[in-house]
């Protein structure tokens, strides 16, 4: 990939990083004082190769719109060109910062309906941190259902955090409007889902375990994850009546393939 112009970047040290196992970590660079963004979009960053060209990689934020730092979560590929040297890193390490935040998976997009579905698996849940951090979100939704999907229990990353953004002061007064289903694919944990969303939309067991009927009227979901997810959930809610949200024509959902 081509590097942007020097003038179209910033070098921005690494504050902090935190692995949660051996495949997945979190780390914060500090923010430009005049960079802003949407939440839900993404910042491209980039990292110098031993033969002197760059290598790109696009990270949604993890942080609010407000906070004095930009957070990433990230999985580490062994063999990946960003990943592998990312994860060597200690803070103090310079990252390049593009200046301009890109994206469209914002709340916005959706029309207004009773409940808010956040469907993620792995690091797709990135975005959806941030966009928990919206007061007018809290406000909008009679009911927010984040649902992480995962292989193995220990990859349900930021599982404090999403327990104390129901006590967040700015929006604490709606806070038992979210409900966070972990699910886990590929070992029988107690009062977790075990498939894959497709399935369970299809089934019908995501519905009920959230106790909420999906229907055109009500219900607008987020899809964000690995592709081969999110392809499958959108035909899935195809199926049962739901359709992309457009510019032109605003629908029930919106997509985005992220890792």
């Amino acid at each position: 990939m081509t590097a942007p112009a020097a003038e179209k970047f910033t070098t921005q040290p690494i504050l902090s990083l935190h692995h949660w196992n051996d495949k997945l970590l979190s780390f914060r660079l500090a923010r430009p004082p005049s960079w802003r963004f949407t939440p839900g979009q993404f910042a491209r960053l980039g990292l110098p190769l031993e033969n002197g060209g760059m290598v790109w990689r696009a990270y949604s934020m993890t942080s609010a719109s407000w906070d004095e730092h930009l957070e990433f979560f990230s999985i580490v590929v062994p063999d990946g060109l960003f990943t592998s040297r990312l994860a060597r890193l200690q803070a103090g390490a310079a990252v390049l910062l593009d200046n301009k935040a890109n994206g469209f998976f914002t709340v916005d997009r959706l029309p207004d309906g009773e409940d808010l579905w956040l469907l993620a698996t792995g690091t797709g849940l990135a975005p959806y941190l941030s966009i928990l951090q919206q007061p007018e979100v809290w406000q909008r939704f009679a009911h927010i259902v984040l649902v992480h999907c995962v292989r193995e229990a220990g990859e349900l990353a930021y599982r404090e955090e999403i327990a104390a953004l129901r006590q967040h002061p700015l929006w604490a007064e709606w806070g038992e409007r979210l409900q966070y289903l972990p699910v886990v694919t590929r070992q029988a944990e107690p009062g977790m889902l075990q498939q894959r969303i497709p399935a369970l939309l299809a089934s019908g067991e995501l519905a009920d375990a959230a106790g909420l009927p999906l229907t055109v009227e009500r219900s607008r979901f987020m899809i964000c994850g690995n592709p081969a997810m999110v392809e499958d959930t959108h035909r899935q809610l195809m199926k049962m009546g739901f359709r992309l949200s457009r510019l032109s024509a605003p629908g029930h959902l919106v997509l985005e393939n992220g890792w």
